[in-house]
Order: structure tokens, then sequence, then C-alpha cells
């Protein structure tokens, strides 16, 4: 695997540790997005959780459609 990484180095005009540091790199933004990600999901949820369909508007009433 080491020799693999290195031809693959040399054909980038790296080194292997440029290469190590670079994937590492991208994990860590990997879970940063990740972390936004889960974030977004649970505010949406609890927003979710506070819909209750007894506040929803009538057909009518969405379409102002109501006889008076």
């Amino acid at each position: 695997m080491y020799r693999a990484a290195r031809i693959t180095a040399a054909e980038l005009g790296t080194s292997v540790s440029a290469l190590v540091a670079g994937y590492l790199g991208t994990l860590s933004e990997r879970d940063a997005e990740f972390s936004r990600l889960e974030e977004k999901q649970r505010k949406t949820q609890a927003e979710i959780r506070r819909f209750r369909a007894g506040n929803r508007l009538s057909r009518d009433e969405v379409h102002d459609r109501a006889v008076h």
C-alpha cells in the first residue's frame, strides 16, 4: 500500500505526507458538513413536532372561499 501511495504521490508531484494531510483534511470537511446537516435535521424535526393538524386552515380559508 505504501508503494502505491509513493507512486501516486510521485505522479501528482507531491509527497506521501501531503497526500495523507489532504486526505485527513477531506475527512475533517466531511465531518463538519455532516455535523451541519445533522443540526439542520434536528431543527427541522423540532419544527415538525410543533405542527398540529388542528392548526391548519380549512380548504375554503386557504382559497379565501369561506361563505360569509
